[in-house]
């Protein structure tokens, strides 16, 4: 029997993907099997447009133990016997629809993908998303996603230690709502997703299976926002509080040692567990979904295996050591239920008590089509890429006024208002929490500690997605570089609108081929990730967003740096820039473009070898005890990050000879967005040995004065107090917010 137009769409199926099923079976699913066809090969879970494009990213180094893509996430030896578990993932639709649940299950499910590896999360990060802060709709979304990460983290009690936050126009109808999350293990422990040996039994543990997030993968994840569609019912509900005691009675299971394997349950809940558990250990399953606790009655079994019922994980056992495992649970009064075993024929059996309700082969529901399409840049596209900064007249207001207009402005401001509601000192690890270049755990046990971001900026990327892609990598290892960490490895969540679309297809191609580029330049795989798709709405696609979490390692804690000034007297230089010589390049996609000039136009540009050299310098200097602190320069240029370190501790700047003279392109001079650039600052009897290293290693350095005084001084140019400083940056996203302006 011919299904349904409607039926396709609501599983996010195209009538000649349902035409292959019904090939490869040799006959029509049943509603269950189409079901699981439907969220397995969803955009979701099968990557159907993005895999083909994955394989340009490294993904090896001696460091990494996993491989990409074949666990929940991925693991690096940081020594000392020691693992660092990490990923991202995007709840970006769930959030649109129900921002404080959707945030609230996005951090739950990032945090049980580091569980399935064994580990115990010890970190949380995020990178969001939103329309500008003057509209009631992009405020409540906002503010419900803050809610939902802080009450869910906090309950758990997993810091979060950093995290970005950006508004523009292209987000209004699709917040981005990315969460990552970061483990540790040892490196002899790591768990497996994979189902054990036939004969091993299935357990379901974890709260009671519901009717919320079905067709959450298959249809919030996977196609674009309708205004009439009533999507509310697929987001799914957590309990942070089941989800702390999931994390330990999970952990003290696996401590038993008969616990073979461990999947989460999320998208696709059961289904995507039991049949991805099944495939990566080339076993087949049997599953009785009568034996599946649930909190609601009349259940379909279309509704248990596809519902995303948050604070679920399955288990795999051998049969003599049900009991031993079932006892850590009960301990910890977890639910805990034996609903299949695992078989050597690669079939998947779901029974409903006596009734067969679905037999599938489990490569034919992991095996998604893919699609390899030609990607082509819009018109439009080229047309921005054009900018000559001849034909822009210099701004009206001074540097002092557009140094406080862009500290004031909500991407560049303090976002201490949100990340105070969050609890980064939990655990008792973070040495350098929210607010600078990336967060420091140390390692209990050693003098080692990890250094955590997480970073885009997707004008770049809307400009010129190959140069775009490769600012992306580059300034995640910056900000690790800047903390004096070594960048290890990088895990990526890619946001973009429908890539079937040529316009999009290009930015998503040219994009991760930009990425996988610097990350060879760079020296860093990309070990975990997650693709999301369709971020559109009446024809309006987001900005493409590929979100860069970074791992680096420090391996004496005490040596880390700071962004701040610590005191008066040193000697303030810039790495990467030898004379303030003003280009194009300079302005394109930079905060004073959108913010002074109204447009968001030009190509970025980038120097790999450089950005290569000048982060090597930065950690070598700091490790040697030369550099007291080092800071990204990057949104609003060298103007904003030179006041950035002034702020915190309350140290003042004055500019010295170099910049004593107004540049005759002062605006790109101060605040225009070159890449491979750090402010940095050291005692003045160490000023030359920083001047000798740099030139031993063929990096550009530029005296820019000194630390001092009260007020934030450059040359003739500008003289800004202190307080007025602080008063725009600190106060900036919450005048926004509220729906002021800067007016100082």
């Amino acid at each position: 029997m011919p299904v349904s137009k409607e039926i396709l769409d609501e599983i996010a199926l195209s009538q000649a993907e349902y035409d292959m099923i019904v090939d490869r079976l040799d006959r029509e699913p049943n509603s269950v099997e189409l079901g699981m066809f439907g969220a397995l090969w969803s955009e979701h879970c099968g990557y159907k447009h993005s895999r083909p494009l994955l394989r340009f990213f490294p993904s090896r180094s001696p460091r990494v133990l996993s491989q990409s893509g074949a666990e929940n996430a991925g693991a690096v030896d940081i020594g000392d016997g020691l693992a660092v578990v990490f990923k991202v993932e995007s709840h970006n639709h769930p959030s649109a629809v129900e921002p404080l649940q959707g945030a609230a299950t996005g951090v739950g499910g990032i945090v049980r993908d580091i569980l399935a590896m064994g580990a115990r999360p010890i970190a949380l990060l995020n990178s969001l998303r939103f329309g500008p802060p003057d509209s009631s709709h992009n405020r409540h979304l906002f503010q419900g996603v803050v809610e939902g990460i802080s009450w869910y983290g906090n309950c758990i009690g997993v810091p979060d230690v950093a995290g970005e936050i950006y508004f523009d126009q292209s987000y209004s109808h699709n917040p981005l709502v990315n969460a990552m999350c970061v483990g540790l293990v040892s490196s002899d422990r790591l768990a497996s997703a994979a189902a054990g040996r036939s004969g091993s039994v299935l357990l379901l543990v974890g709260a009671d299976t519901g009717r919320d997030g079905i067709h959450g993968a298959s249809g919030l994840a996977s196609r674009t926002f309708e205004e009439e569609q009533e999507l509310r019912p697929t987001v799914q509900v957590g309990n942070p509080f089941l989800e702390k005691v999931l994390i330990e009675s999970c952990l003290e299971a696996l401590e038993t040692g008969f616990v073979t394997g461990i999947q989460d349950l999320g998208a696709a809940g059961l289904t995507s567990a039991a049949i991805e558990s099944a495939y990566r250990g080339r076993r087949g399953i049997i599953l009785d979904i009568a034996q599946v606790h649930r909190r609601e009655s009349g259940m379909t079994g279309y509704e248990v295996m596809l519902s995303e019922s948050q604070e679920r994980m399955l288990l795999v056992t051998s049969p003599e050591h049900v009991a031993d495992v079932r006892q850590v649970f009960d301990k910890w009064d977890v639910p805990c239920r034996e609903i299949g075993h695992v078989i050597r024929d690669p079939q998947a059996h779901i029974l409903d008590g006596d009734q067969g309700i679905a037999q599938l082969p489990i490569k034919h529901l992991t095996e998604a089509p893919r699609y390899r399409l030609k990607g082509q840049p819009s018109r439009e596209q080229l047309e921005r890429q054009q900018l000559n900064i001849k034909d822009i007249s210099l701004p009206d207001p001074g540097v002092g006024d557009i140094l406080l207009k862009l500290l004031a402005s909500p991407n560049i401001a303090s976002k201490r208002s949100v990340y105070r509601q969050y609890d980064h000192q939990v655990q008792t690890n973070t040495v350098a929490g929210p607010g600078g270049d990336a967060a420091v755990l140390r390692i209990k046990g050693t003098k080692k500690a990890v250094a955590l971001t997480i970073d885009c900026n997707s004008r770049y990327c809307y400009l010129d997605p190959y140069r775009g892609g490769q600012i992306v990598v580059a300034e995640a290892c910056r900000n690790l570089s800047c903390v004096g960490a070594e960048p290890l490895a990088l895990t990526d969540c890619l946001n973009f609108g429908n890539p079937e679309r040529p316009e999009i297809y290009y930015q998503l191609e040219w994009c991760v081929r930009g990425m996988a580029r610097a990350c060879r330049v760079l020296g860093v795989p990309v070990v975990s990730g997650n693709v999301s798709l369709y971020n559109e709405s009446q024809g309006q696609a987001i900005y493409p967003t590929p979100i860069v979490g970074g791992l680096g390692l420090l391996e004496d804690v005490s040596q880390r740096t700071g962004s701040a000034f610590t005191e008066a007297g040193l000697t303030v230089f810039m790495l990467g820039q030898s004379n303030l010589q003003a280009r194009s390049s300079d302005l394109a996609g930079s905060e004073l473009q959108k913010e002074i000039y109204g447009m968001v136009s030009g190509r970025p540009a980038i120097d790999l070898a450089l950005e290569q050299r000048v982060q090597v310098f930065c950690r070598r200097a700091i490790q040697q005890g030369i550099v007291a602190s080092a800071h990204d320069c990057a949104e609003g240029g060298l103007a904003v990050a030179l006041a950035e370190s002034c702020i915190p501790n309350d140290v003042g700047f004055r500019a010295g000879r170099a910049l004593s003279r107004l540049p005759s392109r002062w605006d790109c001079s101060y605040f225009g967005e070159r890449q491979s650039r750090i402010v940095v600052s050291t005692r003045p009897e160490q000023a030359q040995q920083l001047r000798t290293l740099a030139l031993e290693a063929r990096v550009p350095l530029m005296e820019l004065g000194s630390t001092g005084g009260s007020t934030f001084r450059l040359g003739g140019s500008a003289d800004i107090p202190l307080t007025a400083i602080a008063e725009a940056w600190e106060g900036g996203l919450e005048r926004a917010l509220g729906g002021a302006a800067w007016t100082g």
